[in-house]
């Protein structure tokens, strides 16, 4: 076993991921797969704590929209992130195309928040996946809301690595 597979056997879901060694996130994972929407939005990262999976994303001024507020496309697409990275919480990869994805918009967001999401895996059958969270802004009080998502993943058989 190389040293990268060792690592790699940590990481919080099975996947393509690399640890994040600096910086806001270290010990988080970043998902080290090909997906320019998402690398372009993001990025977005990836780690477990005694609560279970929690995903987290760092918008910056390329993520505003014309009220100088975080996109909703941003917020959305780190949801979708997320929606996966739920809905994969016992640790195995979840591989497949978003095919709904509900979401509401209960706050701002602002270039530099600390943006994280959690949610749970409603069902996990055969070739349909289930799943809802939230994303939530780190404040001096706690956290606040920020949007609400659910979706339904249709699995492929095809995965990332």
């Amino acid at each position: 076993m190389t040293s990268s597979d060792a690592s790699r056997s940590t990481s919080p879901i099975r996947g393509n991921f690399e640890q994040v060694t600096d910086g806001t996130w270290a010990g988080w994972w970043k998902w080290s797969g090909k997906d320019p929407f998402e690398d372009g939005t993001g990025p977005f990262y990836v780690r477990r704590d005694e609560r279970g999976i929690v995903t987290g994303f760092k918008p910056e001024a390329k993520n505003l929209n014309g009220h100088g507020i975080v996109h909703g496309g941003s917020l959305m697409t780190f949801a979708d992130f997320s929606l996966f990275m739920v809905a994969a919480s016992n640790g195995d990869e979840v591989t497949g195309v978003t095919v709904t994805m509900n979401c509401e918009f209960i706050s701002a967001a602002e270039a530099g928040d600390v943006l994280t999401a959690r949610g749970e895996c409603v069902r996990a059958g055969g070739s349909l996946v289930f799943a809802r969270g939230t994303v939530l802004r780190s404040t001096e009080g706690g956290e606040q809301p920020v949007l609400s998502f659910s979706g339904t993943i249709k699995r492929a058989r095809r995965t990332s690595h």
